[in-house]
């Protein structure tokens, strides 16, 4: 066609659109929705993605570098970037037992001298290190109790922490009684400027609360800061809290010194760790970075290519499926244009116009429409993002670097929204091109049967794509992405092939049908131009919501079977194994608090930690226990004397069921515990009273059969790893296996590797005990509101989180499948309305005659509804077969994403199940129907008004 036939085409098109404001403003909003909301996403992405010069502020303010020592002896292997990745070589991991490390003169002279020191001997003459000081993560006073913070040190008044700390109000603190708290901070202690904290053992120091500052890349964080020297050294001194010299600094260069490359690979070589500003806005070649070079030859074999990436699959397969949503859902509203303007397409084709002049007319609406939707939805998105950043930038954590409108990423979304609508436009464009003149000029249809080779080339893309998306899924032999959303969209164009044929098939069954639905049958057959649309529109909506729900369900259904119980079912446990030790002194007042808080607890079982040669909660040397199965069913690879190779392992992973044991551990007190028969009741759910009595005779108990032999369970317990002075390592710790008389008990949960002994059967072992906590099980588990009294009580006595209540697996999917099946039911009557409208039109005449004959006025209320329910009917079954697929064939690909060798049966068959909702599926295929049929004759006048017959 020539421009001006396209330049008239678009001005009728414009003319249509305006004149049937609510159909166009339909179209207009399908497709301006996933415009806004892949409008707002890219601006997002971008702006919230940090150009280099805006990452170097911060990462350090307005310093020339950060400078961090990782290992003392150590070398590293850095990106320019070390947050994208770091290798650290310390030759004391690497010496044979028994051997001296082999440290290079630059790893001796990092282990001889201090590193602050070092630092400022390798660095340009001048330069200035200000310490990064970060305390322990302790308490404050809140209004409510305790508050846990993080703790850090910082001259808020210096310029170099701009960028990296920002001071958003009050004033920087001035001396050491004054601090700098984070926006969470004062949030969630109740606290304003002006108020007093004081941090867990400092009660005779408190701090005023002169200013509120935010990390830009960290908004929610809880931090205290108060000046160098006010904090950390007092805090030191309590045996809970350790902290040593500073081992990270910010660097400012004298002028005109600056940190290269070749600076940072000679401090790298020392153990330190260094981001430059001049490197990170200059980076060197890939080739010159050694920690590139390595990855890049270790990951040679290992790369996945990026459309086969399970993220990428999955982002492909939806966006996919929802613009073929898009196209459908629009398709019958383009479809009412095309034949209400039927006699104004007929007096063009009358007056010399071709079928590529009708078509080019029904196109521009979709231009037109696609054109205004894409631009309306990308407005609305660049000033949504623009108008709710700051809510943005909270919700995600961190500020934006700048608000970032990329041309090209915008001019790409406009394109897609104007292809959605012109691909909407296209087959009630060729329909409207084939129609006859004389049935267009005369108001009637020309009605023709379903062509069978169309039909025939819809089940085979229905089969080939369904084939195609599951094949490439599992097997691999195409990209993932294209074989699974290309698969998946043939299926679905296939079936919309098809839909012509079967709704033909639909009419043979209104013989059997009342007169109301047997008159709204025979009208859909006889209407496919317009019915097999409507039931297109239906089907992509209800397809999408089954996919979506297919999905979730199976993940739900995995998650449950991978969840493990920490204890029966309501049992209330206080503390854990690792409890600190400024909270192990506080368990009494802790029970007490617990106990008054909650009704009807029962029984108290108290819980004691089993250890070996030290206390590992504060950070010291210690040994470990561990429960371990019969020599004769350990796993070889973590078992054996003598090292394997790594095919060898990765062998024995693959075949020796010993290495493919399906364990998971819920238990917050460890392996092993001491305890007595109330703690098998309270914690495990044991019953048996034989247990009981055999755990007071001084056996073990135990819960998984694998672990005892022959009235026996073997306890693994060894030294403590030491490090000599100059930093080698003596030997492999000794590790020692006692076999202990022991009893098989069933638990309520699964609770392998686990094992009950008493205090006194601890001491005989040479092990030592300390209190860990307490279990209650009450009948009944307690309610919401006295959980939450019992928390706000232990608040007020720590700031851990050391309550919990085993409530089971807590399933949100349920919710989530209800609104995806609201949604998808909202936008099937939407379509299926569209096309009642259509048909109620359509229908004129034989209403006409209906009432002529003596018809009640009822008749064209039940009618619409009717043909409503009928077109949401058959949508709705093939749109069930069509959303089945894509939730398959992505099930199967993150199945095998997340195999690894050694995984065992049970856990394969978890991550790659299929679960179907059919609670919901039901309520989508009856109801759906239902509700469109109510909803249609209830809106639907009863009156009929008589009309000329024409031709």
């Amino acid at each position: 066609m020539k421009p001006g036939a396209w330049r008239l085409a678009l001005r009728i098109a414009r003319r249509d659109a305006l004149r049937a404001k609510g159909r166009s403003a339909l179209v207009i909003a399908m497709v301006a929705l996933p415009v806004l909301g892949v409008t707002g996403a890219d601006v997002v992405f971008r702006s919230a993605t940090l150009e280099p010069a805006e990452k170097v502020v911060r990462i350090m303010g307005r310093a020339d570098g950060e400078l961090a020592m990782d290992q003392r002896g150590s070398a590293v292997k850095q990106a320019p970037d070390p947050d994208q990745g770091l290798m650290v070589d310390n030759p004391r991991y690497e010496a044979k037992e028994g051997a001296a490390p082999q440290y290079t003169p630059a790893q001796r002279r990092a282990l001889d001298t201090e590193p602050a020191q070092l630092a400022r001997q390798l660095l340009p003459p001048g330069s200035t290190l200000v310490p990064e000081s970060q305390g322990p993560e302790t308490a404050a006073t809140s209004t409510q109790g305790l508050l846990s913070t993080r703790t850090s040190e910082a001259d808020l008044t210096d310029p170099i922490w701009n960028g990296r700390v920002d001071l958003v109000e009050g004033s920087a603190p001035t001396n050491d009684q004054q601090a700098a708290v984070t926006r969470a901070f004062l949030k969630r202690s109740g606290l304003r400027i002006g108020d007093r904290t004081t941090v867990r053992g400092l009660e005779s120091s408190p701090f005023t609360i002169t200013a509120v500052v935010e990390y830009p890349g960290d908004l929610a964080g809880t931090e205290l800061i108060a000046r160098p020297g006010a904090l950390i050294g007092k805090l030191s001194q309590d045996p809970g809290h350790d902290s040593g010299p500073a081992t990270r600094w910010l660097v400012r260069l004298p002028a005109g010194a600056t940190l290269d490359w070749a600076k940072v690979t000679e401090l790298n070589g020392y153990g330190f760790v260094l981001t430059s500003r001049a490197v990170l806005l200059d980076p060197p070649a890939r080739g010159d970075v050694p920690y590139y070079v390595e990855m890049d030859r270790h990951n040679s074999g290992f790369r996945t290519a990026l459309l086969d990436r399970t993220s990428v699959v999955i982002l492909a397969t939806v966006v996919g499926m929802a613009l073929l949503e898009i196209v459908l859902l629009a398709g019958p509203a383009f479809a009412v244009g095309a034949r209400r303007s039927r006699r104004q397409l007929g007096l063009l084709a009358a007056a010399g116009g071709d079928r590529a002049n009708v078509r080019a007319v029904v196109l521009g609406g979709g231009i037109v429409l696609g054109l205004t939707g894409a631009a309306t939805g990308l407005g609305l998105g660049v000033g949504l993002v623009a108008l709710l950043r700051t809510r943005a930038e909270e919700y995600s954590g961190a500020r934006f670097g700048h608000f970032n409108l990329q041309p090209l990423d915008l001019l790409g979304v406009l394109l897609v929204g104007l292809v959605t609508g012109l691909l909407a436009a296209v087959v009630p464009a060729v329909q409207a091109s084939r129609q006859d003149v004389v049935s267009a000029l005369t108001g009637r249809d020309s009605l023709k049967p379903p062509s069978r080779k169309l039909a025939l080339l819809g089940l085979l893309m229905l089969a080939g794509g369904a084939a195609f998306a599951l094949l490439g899924a599992t097997s691999g032999f195409a990209s993932r992405s294209i074989a699974v959303l290309g698969g998946s969209l043939v299926a679905e164009l296939g079936m919309v092939a098809l839909t012509p044929y079967l709704v033909g098939l639909f009419g043979k069954l209104g013989r059997l049908l009342p007169l109301g639905p047997r008159l709204a049958l025979r009208d859909s057959v006889r209407h496919r131009g317009r019915t097999a649309p409507a039931v297109a529109a239906v089907m992509a909506a209800v397809a999408g919501s089954v996919a979506v729900n297919v999905y979730i369900a199976s993940y739900d259904d995995q998650y449950r079977r991978e969840y493990v119980a920490s204890g029966p079912s309501g049992a209330v446990m206080l503390g854990s194994g690792y409890t600190s030790g400024p909270d192990g002194k506080l368990l009494p007042q802790m029970r007490d608090s617990v106990e008054r808080s909650i009704p009807a607890l029962g029984p108290r079982a108290d819980v004691s930690h089993v250890d070996y040669k030290g206390d590992c909660r504060d950070g010291g040397s210690c040994g470990y226990i561990q429960v371990m199965p019969p020599k004769e069913r350990r796993c070889p690879i973590y078992d054996g004397d003598t090292p394997l190779s790594s095919g060898e392992a990765e062998r024995l992973r693959n075949s020796d069921p010993r290495c493919q044991v399906h364990e998971r551990r819920g238990s917050h007190y460890g392996d092993i515990t001491a305890g007595d028969a109330t703690l098998l009741r309270n914690l495990y759910g044991v019953t048996d009273p034989a247990a009981g009595q055999a755990l007071a005779a001084g056996k073990a108990v135990v819960f998984d059969p694998r672990y005892i032999k022959d009235g026996k369970v073997v306890l693994q317990y060894s030294e403590p790893m030491t490090t000599g002075a100059d930093g080698t390592v003596p030997g492999k710790p000794k590790i020692t296996e006692a076999a202990v008389d022991a009893v098989l008990a069933s638990a309520a949960a699964p609770a392998p590797g686990q094992a009950v002994i008493t205090p006194d059967a601890a001491t005989r072992l040479g092990f030592t005990t300390r209190p860990a906590g307490s279990v209650w099980l009450p009948a009944a588990a307690p309610s919401d509101g006295d959980q939450q009294k019992a928390d706000g009580a232990l608040a007020k006595l720590t700031d851990h989180t050391v309550l919990e209540v085993e409530r089971g697996y807590q399933s949100k999917a349920g919710l989530v499948g209800l609104g995806l099946a609201g949604f998808a039911a909202l936008v099937a009557l939407g379509a299926a309305g569209i096309a009642t409208g259509l048909a109620a039109a359509d229908s004129q005449r034989d209403l006409t005659t209906l009432a002529a004959v003596g018809a009640e006025p009822r008749i064209r209320r039940s009618l619409s509804g009717f043909q409503c329910g009928v077109i949401a009917a058959m949508g709705t079954l093939l749109g069930t077969v069509c959303g089945v697929l894509p939730a398959v064939a992505l099930r199967k690909i993150q199945g095998i994403a997340d195999s690894y060798p050694g995984m065992s049966p049970e856990d394969l068959a978890d991550r790659s199940s299929v679960v179907f909702p059919w609670p919901t599926i039901a309520a989508t295929v009856v109801a759906l129907p239902l509700l469109a049929a109510g909803l249609a004759a209830l809106l639907t006048r009863s009156r009929i008004s008589l009309l000329r017959r024409t031709g």
